[in-house]
Formats: structure tokens, sequence, C-alpha cells
């Protein structure tokens, strides 16, 4: 039997992660970012989940997924829907995960062919303190 990657051609792939840092393909990111299943991996301006407000959640908005997986970090935590509140009246789902399993989830839909997904991640700082 030989094993394989996945891979898709012209979509974002997190490819790798470790604390304080994602891969997408073979480019990494040490601070918070907008994966679009294609096209540009966006900065965004979370430092850390504490930080996080409506206006954040208004720019995903912006790129019209159908679907959002959130990474929140070391530790699962949710966002209080009222910052939601954006996405939640435009019927666009919100998954959240911890930030490791966020980035194996992001594949599931782009290897279905979901044209519309983005993954968000706060950083995960590299001292031992969780977010």
């Amino acid at each position: 039997m030989k094993f394989q990657p996945d891979s898709l051609a012209g979509a974002n792939m997190i490819s790798r992660q470790e604390p304080g840092r994602v891969w997408v393909g073979t480019t990494m990111h040490d601070s918070s970012v907008l994966v679009p299943w294609s096209g540009e991996v966006l900065h965004w301006p979370v430092p850390r989940f504490e930080a996080l407000n409506a206006d954040h959640f208004e720019r995903i908005v912006a790129l019209a997924p159908e679907v959002v997986i959130f990474g929140s970090g070391r530790r699962l935590r949710f966002v209080h829907p009222s910052l939601l509140r954006a996405l939640i009246e435009r019927r666009i789902g919100v998954e959240t995960t911890r930030r490791p399993p966020a980035a194996p989830t992001t594949c599931w839909p782009a290897s279905g062919a979901r044209c519309s997904r983005h993954c968000c991640s706060t950083p995960t700082p590299r001292r031992a303190v969780d977010l």
C-alpha cells in the first residue's frame, strides 16, 4: 500500500501546525490568519482570544464563506454569540475547535469541494501559558 498526502490544486491546505505557528502549504504564519479555500491567506489582527470583537468577524463576512472553522487556541473556548451576530444573520456556519485539531478539519471542506470555507486561528503563545 502506498500513502500519499491529499492535495487539491489551487486550494489552501493547512499542512502543519505547532505552538505559535501554522503552515498553509509551504508558507509559515506566526500570527492569526484567515485562510480562504483559495487565494491569499490574510492577516487577522487578533493578538489573543480576549481581544476578539465584532469587527474581527465582520471582516470574515466580507469574504462570503459558507462555513467558518474557528481555532480558539490551545483550549476550547467559544466566542460570545454577540460577536458572531454578523455571521449568524447571514446564516454562515461557525465550527469552533482548539487550534491543533482545526488544521486537519480544514481539509474536509476543501477535499469535498466545499468552496467557501475559512479558517480563523488565534495564536497560541510560544510560552507555557494558555490563551
